[in-house]
């Protein structure tokens, strides 16, 4: 199990690297929306969707732009209705690269325009501009991998309003970036002080603990973004395997079993959940979640791993299957 371990740390240290973006906060992202003729409907309403619901709703001001503050590195679907036009639903991903898009609106529409009222970050408004500004300008060092700088603008900002919980979380991924632990922890420390639901910190925090080997500490983060973003699918992923880690294996098969529900690149839980089946000495359910991995990513290095490891389940399987039928999710005896 050792072995299978580590193998399983490796494939999950490679997910991180590749999703270190996704824990960066943008200060803002800005959406012009248009009809197909040009013309500004200042009837337009714009919802920014993420997997567990509604993030922000405005409506367009009369410049046909929409503003939202705070926004989390991802992807988005972005739904737009009017009076006068169809609505839309597009997928954004803004990125510390694309904070500005365009959204074109098709064909004239006899619905009613949703009787929602725009919600207000009252943190957003309360944010200086100087703030804002140094903001900006850390995620621009960011960009160029410019850490020095990147962190002297957020103390900048931080100094002009020291409630910025967004700018100590970006603050956080940096020093994770120049593996400065002390610096990180103490930076989304202070985003949890002063904001005690802000998820992507929590999922921050998880990450560096499941870094140090820390997975106790590790759970606890994740459980409290799950809680906070209960349909995020990155977070149960690393859920999962915070509690594989942690020797919870029912645990971690229920949390697996939450992100397979949702949209989004969750393949990886399967492999956890089948070493966790195989630590309950459940094989036949072992070789299900493998399966289900396959069929959710069957190409590249892991799709390679996981393979073979199904094959040497299965072999060893083969003398038990024989015996008596073991159906998915019963344990062998």
């Amino acid at each position: 199990m050792t072995g299978r371990a580590c193998i399983v740390s490796l494939l999950l240290a490679g997910s991180l690297a590749a999703q270190i973006e996704t824990g960066l906060v943008l200060r803002q992202i800005r959406v012009r929306v248009e009809g197909a003729n040009g013309v500004c409907d200042l009837s337009t309403h714009v919802t920014l969707m993420g997997r567990s619901g509604p993030i922000a709703e405005a409506a367009a001001n009369d410049q046909c732009e929409v503003v939202f503050n705070s926004v989390p590195a991802g992807t988005y679907h972005l739904k737009v209705s009017s009076l006068n036009f169809a609505d839309t639903d597009n997928i954004i991903s803004p990125s510390i690269a694309a904070t500005d898009f365009n959204v074109r609106l098709k064909g004239p529409d006899n619905g009613v325009l949703p009787n929602v009222a725009p919600t207000i970050s009252a943190v957003g408004l309360a944010i200086p501009e100087k703030a804002r500004k140094e903001f900006d300008k850390s995620n621009e060092m960011i960009t160029k991998q410019d850490f020095a700088k990147a962190i002297e603008h957020l103390n900048k900002a931080l100094a002009i309003y020291p409630d910025y919980a967004e700018a100590y979380n970006n603050l956080g991924v940096v020093y994770a970036r120049l593996n400065d632990r002390a610096h990180e922890r103490e930076a989304l420390d202070r985003a949890l002080r002063i904001n005690d639901h802000f998820a992507a910190a929590y999922v921050n925090l998880g990450r560096m603990n499941i870094s140090g080997g820390d997975f106790a500490g590790a759970e606890a983060a994740l459980t409290k973004a799950a809680s906070c973003d209960p349909a995020n699918a990155m977070t149960l992923v690393l859920l999962t395997y915070s509690e594989f880690m942690n020797h919870r294996p029912d645990a971690a098969i229920a949390s697996s079993k939450l992100a397979h529900r949702l949209q989004g690149g969750h393949a990886f839980v399967h492999q956890v959940a089948a070493r966790a089946y195989e630590q309950k000495r459940e094989m036949a359910a072992a070789v299900a979640e493998l399966q289900l991995f396959l069929k959710e990513e069957p190409t590249g290095a892991r799709a390679d791993g996981a393979r073979k490891e199904l094959a040497g389940l299965q072999s060893s399987a083969a003398p038990l299957t024989a015996q008596r039928p073991q159906p998915p999710g019963s344990s062998a005896q």
